[in-house]
């Protein structure tokens, strides 16, 4: 019949939404699944850079918009046209001891900004836990950042969320690196406190889902999966997914929220900053109160072992969407005027293409490592960690892809150009700023030149013993590194030109 089409109906057009903390672990993830039911979304981010690599940003329904959220002004342009906003913003590792009052500031000018520009309303990821005096400082953020939220005539929706597990998140890194690196362990008493965590799938089908539904604006709704366990039963369902044997767990009751944050940070990739406020929230119950977010937002909910098959699935495939590293900041130069500069620049000539040797230097860090004497990287990552840096703990988000921002290591993303250049600035504890960056040069003949550049501006003098005191190792190290990446990128060359060619 004429005017039939066996064409799929078109998404509809919702309107447009705010998201915040869009280069975060959920925000990276929420945009696309707006995308897919059919909202335009606008991204409020301080480093628009950050979103370069991301498959969704070309979406023509995709506006990045640089923004400061602590901006009352800039903010309320930003909400101008828009629906509803997403308040996906934490401050507790950037801001130290005063990330409380940050927040409650930052959620009251986005309460007052979002009123002047009419939205309808505003979604807040919280966190699950026990009401009362007793809750931990971490916690009681979260449930002041509410009541700012509300301070506006904006109705807001509340989710509360326990632990969320999936790839990336910080919870279910700490959890994965305990079990994996520690057969037998001593562990804080919060051990044996209940919680119901939930899979980030289930988490990301309420953040979107609860827009669509009238009866959530105005209300807090606790989200959780359907199991109940401690924190000790998820460590031994995390062994028996991993293959590993069981682990031994002796709960003592001297680890204080602060010993048992620098226990963290020595064994996962979470700084002791970030796990300080998240081991404080464990001493804390955090069972859902009942299933209203589940009557009004009907799904799956997916159980913990499945959460965490399905994480490390992920985690083994290279397919890990978003990391909680990816929220950090990509700072600029330090500002000090005038000082001294240091730079060990290395060139070398490959016989492969340019396209071989970034693959290999963009592979670099991570379960791969650094090419040349590793066991020296190692030492290096465990002396930041003991001073309380990043260490190599973080590892890398993907096992091959490179992306301006990532963490990789101790070290973060500042600069990509595919097939010619990787720059990185390191987050390790120094007495100054540290960069390596590999700029890859292609020559008419197919080959290519490799120049390793790293460059180091002290901090005082601690900053310049730091460099003399380094300086032979890096001889050793950084001529080694740029040797064996030659070799690595004539092998890969070799390797696909024999796959190529055809057989007998």
């Amino acid at each position: 019949m004429h005017g039939m089409s066996d064409a799929p109906a078109p998404t509809p057009d919702r309107g447009t939404v705010l998201v915040t903390g869009a280069t975060g672990y959920i925000g990276g993830r929420l945009v696309p699944r707006l995308l897919e039911r059919g909202w335009r979304v606008r991204c409020l981010v301080r480093s628009p850079r950050k979103l370069e690599d991301r498959p969704w940003v070309d979406d023509p329904r995709v506006e990045v918009v640089k923004a400061d959220a602590a901006d009352a002004e800039a903010l309320q342009a930003v909400m101008q046209g828009c629906t509803a906003a997403y308040y996906l913003i934490h401050s507790m590792e950037a801001a130290g001891a005063d990330y409380r009052e940050r927040d409650r500031a930052l959620a009251r000018g986005f309460a007052h900004a979002a009123s002047a520009a009419g939205l309808e309303r505003i979604v807040y990821l919280g966190g699950l836990g026990e009401t009362g005096e007793n809750l931990s400082e971490h916690l009681t953020s979260r449930r002041e950042t509410e009541h700012a939220l509300r301070e506006g005539d904006v109705p807001v929706t509340v989710l509360r969320a326990a632990m969320i597990i999936g790839s990336g998140s910080a919870s279910f890194e700490i959890l994965r690196y305990i079990v994996e690196r520690l057969p037998i362990m001593i562990t804080p008493r919060w051990v044996s406190t209940e919680s119901q965590p939930i899979s980030i799938r289930n988490v990301l089908f309420y953040l979107t889902a609860c827009l669509e539904t009238p009866e959530t604006a105005g209300k807090t709704l606790d989200i959780g999966g359907p199991d109940i366990a401690s924190y000790k039963s998820l460590m031994g369902i995390m062994a028996e997914e991993r293959g590993l044997p069981r682990r031994i767990i002796l709960p003592v009751p001297i680890l204080t929220p602060r010993l048992s944050s620098l226990w963290i940070h020595l064994v996962t990739p979470v700084s002791a900053k970030l796990a300080r406020p998240l081991a404080e929230g464990l001493r804390n119950r955090v069972v859902c109160r009942n299933d209203e977010a589940a009557q009004l937002m009907p799904q799956r909910l997916i159980g913990a072992r499945e959460a965490i098959a399905m994480a490390l699935g992920k985690v083994a495939a290279g397919e890990v969407e978003t990391s909680w590293a990816d929220a950090g900041t990509v700072p600029g130069d330090p500002d000090w005027a005038g000082g001294t500069l240091f730079v060990d620049r290395r060139e070398s000539d490959v016989a492969a293409s340019a396209q071989d040797t970034y693959a290999v230097v963009s592979a670099i860090g991570g379960h791969r490592g650094y090419y040349y004497a590793d066991w020296l990287w190692r030492v290096r990552g465990w002396l930041d960690q003991l001073v309380g840096g990043p260490g190599l703990r973080r590892g890398r988000r993907d096992p091959v892809r490179v992306h301006f921002g990532d963490a990789i290591d101790f070290w973060r993303v500042t600069g990509v150009e595919v097939d010619r250049l990787l720059a990185l600035r390191a987050e390790m504890k120094l007495p100054g700023v540290a960069r390596l960056a590999f700029t890859i040069e292609p020559k008419d003949d197919g080959t290519t030149h490799l120049v390793q550049e790293a460059r180091f501006k002290p901090k005082g003098l601690f900053g310049l013993l730091y460099w003399y005191s380094v300086l032979p190792l890096h001889h050793v190290v950084f001529r080694g590194m740029l040797r064996e990446i030659g070799e690595a990128a004539v092998a890969r060359a070799e390797a696909r030109a024999a796959a190529a060619a055809p057989t007998a």
